[in-house]
């Protein structure tokens, strides 16, 4: 099990470098998270959800993605709520205060889902979440020492030495620890050291030293990891190419399934800005995209507040366009309407009104790969998931972007500026976003993303196996 001295250690690149690791070797190895909190998931081949970052992993392990590898999901939805998906479906949501109350019979499942995974694979790596050292949270913890207790696995802490301070990291977790969950690390790595490593070696003593744990290496910084899908939203950031098409993304409280413009930040004549709180949105852009929103009654108040519904307006008097993915679609509508209270207080609100149409949040949950064919792009073939709640018509609809299995999906505005779809990860197909962009102006694009995203794993595991004694850290879990 990785664990970190602290949030945004870097656990989960780690954990997809030493699946990728251990599959070169060929060991048959899954990855597993207890309990993860984001707003970015990805659909499953056995039809639920887990979180991003162990989608990732499992690509890296080169096997399907499994509920059983995140089978509990908190997707927040409010400053002190969340959503609770176990095992891939939807139970509640739930205070933060209350959440404890659940963990009792959460342990069960995710017990459930390890044990599964541990018949069918050689290894498992395990990812943490947050850091141990929050020891007020041990009474119940299912997702850091209280998991790694009772499954009874080995533990491996990550220090974060780009945020200075590791040293007091490591000893001092080890400080806090209660005396047996101490004893359970076995061993520890330090990540994101910048230039000269050797110049850590005393460190790396001293932290043995005084913890008495096994020093498995130091990882110098790994740029590439721009390429890999970021789980949290914190970790977004505007990419630069050559600034011939300009595409703008409000940066939305509860922004969800970003990384459906990773491949577009990635692109040599795309310019990814995200727009932060504010700010306007900027005059000379080709397209705004609208992202998924976990809360998107909330985050649409929230958009207006910042003055984006007029720059919207000015946008597309200016000739610009826009694209509304998920709950970015359904803001573009003319209304809103939350009958059940699913989102909060029953009610309806206004929309954008920028599509003509009208969409009622339900309770059941859409989760689904779908193969589509890009209407207006030479009916271009595309694959994606949904998740999402809630039905959109109107009369926009009957324009539809896409035709997911014959049926028409999403819909596009009489002037052809504005078009909204629930479908995710379509800019990961080639082929659709060389046509996609092509339509914005673009010569179109020679990128294989699937493929750098690949070569970047490679790379990683490379990096890792050059830097980390992987014989002494694998040795652990036999």
């Amino acid at each position: 099990m990785i664990q970190g001295a602290g949030s945004n250690v870097g656990k989960s690149i780690i954990v997809a470098g030493l699946c990728r690791a251990a599959k070169a070797r060929g060991l048959r190895v899954a990855p597993f998270k207890p309990q993860n909190m984001s707003n970015n998931a990805m659909v499953t081949d056995d039809g639920g959800e887990i979180g991003r970052a162990q989608a990732l992993q499992a690509r890296a392990c080169g096997i399907p993605l499994s509920v059983d590898m995140n089978p509990v999901l908190l997707k927040p939805e409010a400053d002190n709520g969340s959503q609770v998906i176990v095992q891939g479906q939807r139970l509640a949501t739930v205070k933060a205060r209350d959440y404890a109350d659940l963990k009792p019979q959460l342990i069960e499942k995710v017990l459930q889902s390890f044990q599964r995974l541990k018949s069918e694979f050689d290894l498992l790596i395990v990812e943490g979440a947050g850091s141990p050292a929050e020891v007020n949270l041990r009474a119940g913890d299912i997702a850091n020492m209280g998991f790694a207790e009772v499954a009874d696995v080995p533990v491996v802490l990550i220090g974060d030495i780009d945020r200075g301070g590791v040293i007091a990291q490591l000893v001092g977790t080890q400080t806090v620890l209660d005396t047996k969950d101490a004893a359970r690390i076995k061993g520890f790595l330090v990540n994101k050291f910048r230039g000269d490593i050797t110049l850590f070696d005393a460190g790396m003593d001293q932290i043995a030293k005084r913890t008495g744990w096994s020093a498995l290496g130091v990882v110098p910084w790994f740029g590439a990891t721009r390429n890999l899908p970021a789980e949290d939203s914190l970790d977004i950031a505007g990419q630069g190419g050559d600034g011939s098409i300009r595409i703008a993304v409000p940066r939305l409280p509860r922004i969800a399934n970003f990384d459906d413009l990773d491949p577009l930040g990635v692109e040599p004549a795309v310019e990814l800005i995200f727009i932060e709180e504010g700010n306007a949105l900027p005059g000379d852009i080709d397209l705004v995209i609208l992202p998924g929103s976990k809360s998107t009654l909330s985050d649409l108040e929230w958009l207006i507040s910042q003055g984006w519904d007029v720059d919207l307006a000015a946008h597309l008097r200016r000739g610009g366009r826009i694209l509304g993915l998920c709950g970015g679609y359904q803001m573009l509508g003319k209304t809103l309407s939350d009958p059940d209270g699913i989102e909060g207080e029953p009610g309806q609100v206004k929309g954008l009104g920028l599509l003509d149409i009208d969409t009622i949040m339900t309770a059941q949950k859409r989760l689904e790969k779908v193969q589509a064919q890009a209407v207006t792009l030479g009916n271009t073939e595309v694959k994606g998931y949904e998740i999402h709640i809630g039905r959109s018509n109107g009369p926009d609809c009957a324009r539809p972007f896409l035709r997911v299995d014959g049926r028409p999906e999403g819909a596009i505005s009489a002037s052809g500026q504005v078009i909204g779809s629930y479908v995710h990860g379509m800019f990961a197909e080639d082929h659709f976003r060389s046509k996609f962009l092509y339509w914005l102006g673009a010569p179109g694009s020679n990128l294989n993303f699937e493929a750098m995203i690949d070569e970047t794993l490679d790379d990683l595991a490379r990096h890792l196996a050059a830097h980390l004694d992987l014989d002494a850290l694998f040795a652990l879990a036999e």
